[in-house]
């Protein structure tokens, strides 16, 4: 493919694009296909001779089409959003066309350089403290984390007994390395600080001891990140709103520091994955500080709200945080990946991971205003993601971000209205932000047929969770494109397979 070739297949590829986002509401937003469906459809061995782009574009409607499941489609309600805008697509074609690996200011500074204001942008939209934001002469920052398989020999000396496992794919571009990060920083801080008042201790001796801490409720990734760092992750347990107390976790704590053990690492949730509950992070702070443990808060999908001044209360007590991750690709129209990540102490981070190979040095490191980010990732080298959030938040501004995610909590709201005014459901979770978890008063079994409805007639896509033992259906607004109208189809889906089950079960 030629220049010419090349600029006449993009703008084809832009209508592609277009029409497809635009006509999402006509697909099932869930396909309808079985696992190992695209094997038969492709042949066993890649071609001898080039083929022509026409017939790649067919396949494409005839191969891939059939096994999406439609993310971006207004009827798409499970796991959580997936943001998307014409501005982030646009980048992430400059992006790929530039193709720079930034693994060092040197390697291209532009890319470097729009991540250290990019996240100084978002890190004031939030109103972080001031430790947070890089500036010219802080010694905090945010980064854009990335993701690479991690073996964990590498990061584990010793294997333990309860998690012998050596190996762990750990390839999301997401929070989970975020979390992952800031556990092996902190890690790798306690283990000196030990060892400054015990020299004779030696790694090894003090693993075993390093006990790491989350909410019961906490994402999958928080205990992958103890698996991976080689530590005991212990899970706390949550109050009747899902979320962790000070008390509780002090108690836990000063118990196991009584057994010997060396509390080091605390990872609070704002925004749960399964009902989107808040932990205390103003009490949990200074209990944090006190002990002195690393606090780190994922705010995954909750912390983009955090812009709107109504809900940036719920960030009081990040001033105690060492660090703080959010994806700006779950709200913030910003394509994925791109996972925001902020610590206090930047070099708390670099310091954990710092190799200096000649061949990485460049004759400006050490002029006091270069990043280098590969000192704050696992994988050495990183794509331009910072170009998606520039333009996105130009082109969008402050109050257009605001009033996206405003209008998707009260879109939360009016579907959480509709439940409540049919007195077959129940409502199972506070609905504070732009997720519903909701459930048909009766069984488990009851509620898992009810969405085992849902799924097969592929005209709405949620998944489940657990609350307190009960089996929750979790009503997340997740497209840019959803309304009003959207909401009351789904609700009248809903309602309907509701009517056909409840018939069927007196019969």
């Amino acid at each position: 493919m030629n220049a010419e070739e090349f600029r006449r297949r993009g703008k084809e590829m832009v209508d592609f694009v277009a029409d497809y986002l635009e006509n999402l509401e006509q697909r099932p937003v869930f396909p309808d296909v079985q696992p190992g469906y695209l094997r038969s459809l492709i042949p066993t061995e890649a071609p001898l001779e080039p083929e022509n782009y026409e017939e790649i574009m067919k396949d494409v409607d005839r191969v891939i089409m059939p096994g999406i499941t439609h993310w971006h489609s207004p009827y798409f309600y499970a796991y959580f959003p997936a943001a998307s805008s014409y501005p982030a697509i646009l980048a992430d074609m400059l992006s790929g066309a530039i193709g720079c690996i930034g693994f060092s200011w040197a390697a291209s500074p532009a890319c470097t350089e729009l991540e250290t204001v990019m996240l100084d942008w978002l890190g004031k939209m939030l109103q972080l403290p001031e430790s947070f934001i890089a500036g010219t002469r802080g010694h905090g920052g945010g980064v854009i984390q990335v993701h690479n398989g991690v073996q964990t020999s590498a990061f584990q000396p010793i294997p333990f007994k309860q998690h012998p496992q050596r190996w762990f794919a750990h390839s999301r571009g997401t929070a989970s390395e975020a979390t992952l990060m800031s556990l092996l920083a902190a890690r790798c801080k306690i283990v000196r600080q030990v060892q400054s008042i015990n020299p004779e201790m030696s790694e090894p001796e003090i693993f075993i001891k390093l006990v790491a801490y989350t909410s019961e409720q906490s994402h999958s990734s928080v205990e992958r990140a103890g698996l991976i760092g080689g530590v005991m992750m212990k899970k706390v347990p949550t109050d009747s709103t899902y979320a962790v107390t000070g008390d509780t976790l002090k108690k836990i704590v000063e118990k196991d520091k009584e057994e010997g053990l060396i509390p080091f690492y605390f990872c609070a949730t704002l925004g749960t994955t399964a009902s989107c509950a808040f932990d205390h992070i103003s009490e949990l702070g200074p209990i944090c500080n006190e002990q002195n443990m690393w606090m780190h808060v994922d705010a995954a999908y909750a912390g983009s709200a955090f812009i709107c001044p109504e809900f940036r209360p719920l960030l009081n007590g990040i001033e105690f945080a060492d660090s703080f991750n959010l994806n700006p690709h779950k709200w913030l129209l910003v394509n994925f990946d791109c996972s925001a990540m902020w610590v206090k102490k930047r070099q708390d981070m670099i310091g954990a991971f710092k190799v200096e190979p000649l061949y990485l040095r460049h004759e400006n490191q050490e002029s006091g205003l270069v990043t280098d980010y590969r000192h704050w990732q696992i994988p050495l080298g990183r794509r331009f993601r910072s170009l998606k959030m520039w333009f996105v938040f130009r082109m969008y501004g402050l109050q257009g971000l605001q009033a996206h995610i405003r209008k998707q909590v009260s879109l939360a709201k009016e579907f959480e209205s509709l439940v409540r005014a049919d007195k077959r459901f129940e409502i199972c979770a506070d609905v504070i932000m732009g997720l519903v978890c909701f459930r048909l008063k009766g069984s488990n079994e009851l509620n898992q047929n009810l969405l085992k409805r849902i799924t097969k007639r592929r005209e709405i896509h949620l998944v489940p969770c657990h609350l307190t033992g009960r089996f929750v259906l979790r009503f997340a607004i997740c497209s840019r494109t959803t309304e009003s109208h959207h909401i009351r189809e789904a609700w009248k889906h809903i309602t309907q397979l509701t009517f056909e089950l409840l018939q069927e079960s007196i019969q």
